[in-house]
């Protein structure tokens, strides 16, 4: 079963550059590399480790070992085609995109994480000045409560009053 990449221009300039380091490397050009890579720019959001061994075993009928699969992981870090993220105690990935740069919200209650936009914050990171630091990318995480959740707890409210009357 084949399956549809979601940023297939990225995913073309990181095949290309995978490429163009593992000549300059003398490293063997592997088909499990190219499958983690596949699997990895065919996910619409962040993703865990299981559900990238799922994808590679279930949708593209492609087994990879786990060794291979972190060590795999650890040299796309390190090649920066993905991040990682820690939200809740759970390791996420996500591929770098032409827009490296962005801004999550997290719920506190559900663990639901969404990208936003947030007009300016690029503006005032760029300006902003480090001491013996040089940028590369940024990510702005903000946590509060996700609609789903205000809208159960405000039921759940309602409830409780309900039954106290």
């Amino acid at each position: 079963m084949a399956i549809t990449l979601l940023h297939e221009k990225d995913y073309r300039n990181a095949k290309q550059h995978l490429l163009h380091y593992l000549q300059q490397k003398g490293k063997r050009k592997t088909p499990e590399r190219f499958a983690v890579l596949e699997a990895m720019y065919s996910f619409e959001n962040h993703f865990t480790i299981d559900e990238l061994e799922k994808r590679l075993h279930h949708e593209m009928h492609f087994r990879v070992s786990r060794p291979t699969l972190y060590n795999t992981i650890n040299l796309f870090l390190e090649l920066r085609f993905i991040v990682r993220h820690n939200f809740f105690g759970a390791t996420k990935y996500e591929v770098t995109k032409n827009d490296a740069n962005h801004c999550h919200q997290v719920c506190t209650q559900c663990g639901k994480v969404t990208e936003v936009e947030i007009p300016g914050v690029e503006a005032l990171i760029n300006q902003t000045r480090l001491l013996r630091f040089r940028k590369e990318i940024y990510t702005l995480y903000i946590y509060g409560v996700c609609s789903s959740c205000l809208a159960k707890q405000t039921r759940n409210k309602k409830k409780t009053n309900e039954t106290e009357i």
